[in-house]
């Protein structure tokens, strides 16, 4: 039984960082109607701009103290999303979903090979930031670096949730979640938007590379997590922040289940078609999610 909760325990905490990835197609959508079948490749963007602060400016006589870096890579991120924003995807505002999805696999190609032109194809150590090791309570092990990404991402739910909701900001990013037409006829600025939308899923994404990458090894195939993260954030509702982890609760928990139990039946294969089982069965079934408006574009 010890057993079974240790499995239950390391399920929610993975998942709950699967729901960080996901809140970052989440902020996107809310105000761009855009499925960025890229953000992966975004993650691995912000996992190579926190190694280049840190550790790449390190090898070649620069070091940069760890909270400095830390900024340095919100700033390039933050650039990096405009960019991103300005040049492939405001060009597309009211242009149909097929164009913007291809444009979205572009994306996810042209990122895939400037991260190989820039900084190489070959794996390296990604920087410490998070502590290592696992911390007990009672019978139980839990990893210290996935409690800190579990309980980040709860902070960070509920303030995001606070700013849609709360602020003038806010309200305008979910006008335009509601119908860009009617939010432009009460003044609000979809271009504005949306930029800001694309700035808080580049730093999200970075957020959660640093949560999964601390201490490991980084390499250009850690853009997978980008298509894990994706039935999580269909299962929780595009639109809904507060849905991301707890989806992302479901989904860890039945991964983990699926690697304990199934896998040694399926000669590991179980838990890598779970996360894409899920997906489909959400869009045949509720294809707006648990949480999700009612009223969503199928693609």
């Amino acid at each position: 039984m010890i057993e079974f909760f240790q499995i239950l325990i390391e399920g929610a905490l993975v998942g709950l960082v699967y729901g960080l990835v996901a809140i970052s197609f989440v902020v996107i959508y809310r105000a761009s109607k855009i499925i960025n079948l890229a953000q992966g490749e975004v993650l691995v963007f912000g996992a190579f701009m926190l190694w280049t602060f840190t550790e790449g400016a390190a090898g070649v006589g620069w070091d940069i103290p760890l909270p400095v870096a830390l900024l340095l890579t919100v700033g390039a991120c933050t650039v990096f999303g405009l960019t991103v924003e300005r040049t492939i995807f405001r060009p597309l505002i009211g242009q149909s979903a097929f164009t913007i999805f291809m444009a979205g696999v572009a994306l996810l190609i042209l990122l895939r090979g400037l991260a190989q032109l820039i900084w190489g194809a070959e794996s390296r150590s990604a920087p410490v930031i998070l502590p290592e090791g696992a911390i007990e309570i009672g019978p139980f092990l839990v990893n210290s670096r996935l409690l800190i990404g579990a309980i980040f991402t709860l902070v960070l739910t509920q303030a995001l949730h606070v700013f849609f909701t709360r602020s003038r900001l806010g309200l305008r990013l979910a006008a335009v979640a509601e119908d860009h037409t009617t939010a432009l006829s009460l003044g609000v600025s979809v271009r504005q938007a949306i930029g800001v939308a694309w700035v808080l899923g580049t730093v999200v994404a970075a957020a959660a590379a640093v949560v999964l990458l601390s201490g490991s090894i980084l390499s250009l195939e850690v853009a997978v997590i980008g298509f894990k993260a994706l039935p999580v954030a269909l299962l929780g509702g595009m639109e809904s922040i507060r849905g991301a982890p707890l989806a992302g609760l479901l989904i860890g928990i039945l991964e983990v289940l699926a690697s304990a139990y199934l896998d040694p039946l399926t000669n590991g294969a179980a838990s890598g078609v779970l996360p894409y089982a899920v997906m489909i069965a959400v869009l045949l079934i509720r294809p707006y999610g648990l949480f999700g408006w009612r009223k969503i574009e199928r693609l």
